[in-house]
């Protein structure tokens, strides 16, 4: 099979089309045969070489795929094969061919194009947990997302809103600002033009927001704990600003603030099933009915990765990239 590789870390250019055998489905696992893969940040730091995949993944990059069951691993009963269906991986996912535990699958319902579904799995699970789980959003609460228009910033976006939250993102232009709000946010606030800060006190007559789902890190930390309500929760799935932050404990005390995160690509197979399973009780019934659908930005064919890869680096994408098999 072809799958997308590289030998040494770098920039998109490093990615080369490589021939690999074919993987065979162990117990519990499915054989896709890939229609479409995701193609996500952690991709990228995976290329420049600082986010090594965990031990016994796959080193082909590549978190969330769509496709058909080509085979079926012992014990696995849930899935027939020439089904669709889409997926969470550890790795492996830009290939022609992609093994997939069977507890992370999820079915994919008539009406969802598989390049759709392929852009499901990362941001669905990642913001289920985080908002949901790790920051125990509640109908009635109000939460700041930034990178508004990132594939997670929109998955948060309308996510939050079937839940009944009010969504505050920050983008980086009024025309992002503008996107976001037609997404699902309740308000945008363009970062490069304004003060977040004075923003989310503006909008929230001062009271702040319950929730932050913050990607940034950095001196963001101090800032977006100036947006938040007594009791809030500051919740960091990614440090693209800086990994280290100075934060004023007596603060965090005196307002009873909970600072949380996690990754979610290193957690166990059986959480991830668990979550699967949360996922597949809650939020896909709202796939099956089309009333969530992924925000699609590009698709490049699989040979293009890099080109993808530049895109998104670029930071124009509003939504997600696919990677077409």
């Amino acid at each position: 099979m072809t799958a997308i590789g590289f030998e040494a870390p770098g920039g998109p250019d490093v990615l080369k089309p490589v021939t690999l055998p074919i993987p065979e489905p162990g117990p519990g696992e499915v054989l896709v045969k890939v229609a479409f893969a995701g193609v996500n940040r952690p991709d990228v730091v995976q290329r420049q070489g600082k986010y090594p995949p965990p031990p016994g993944a796959s080193p082909i990059p590549g978190l969330e795929i769509s496709g058909k069951v080509a085979a079926l691993g012992q014990g696995v009963t849930e899935f027939l094969p020439g089904q669709a269906i889409c997926a969470l991986v550890s790795g492996g996912g830009y290939a022609e061919y992609c093994l997939a535990k069977a507890a992370h699958c999820l079915p994919v319902p008539e009406g969802l194009g598989l390049d759709e579904a392929a852009a499901l799995p990362e941001t669905l699970f990642t913001v289920w947990h985080n908002v949901f789980e790790r920051g125990y959003a509640r109908d009635g609460e109000t939460i700041l997302v930034h990178g508004g228009t990132s594939g997670i910033g929109t998955m948060a976006a309308m996510l939050g809103r079937h839940f009944g939250l009010t969504v505050i993102v920050t983008c980086g232009s009024p025309e992002k600002c503008a996107r976001a709000l037609e997404i699902g946010a309740a308000y945008a606030i363009d970062y490069k033009a304004s003060d977040f800060v004075e923003e989310v006190a503006r909008i929230t007559d001062g009271k702040g927001v319950d929730i932050v789902l913050d990607m940034v890190g950095g001196d963001y930390v101090a800032r977006n704990l100036k947006c938040m309500a007594p009791d809030g929760r500051h919740v960091t799935i990614a440090v693209q600003g800086g990994a280290k932050a100075e934060v004023n404990m007596a603060v965090v005390m005196s307002r009873r603030y909970t600072l949380t995160g996690s990754t979610l690509r290193p957690r166990s197979d059986a959480f991830k099933g668990l979550l699967a399973q949360e996922i597949l009780a809650n939020a896909w019934p709202l796939v099956e009915d089309g009333e969530l659908r992924p925000v699609m930005d590009a698709r490049f064919p699989l040979a293009e990765a890099s080109a993808a890869h530049a895109r998104m680096e670029a930071g124009d994408h509003v939504g997600k990239i696919v990677l077409e098999i």
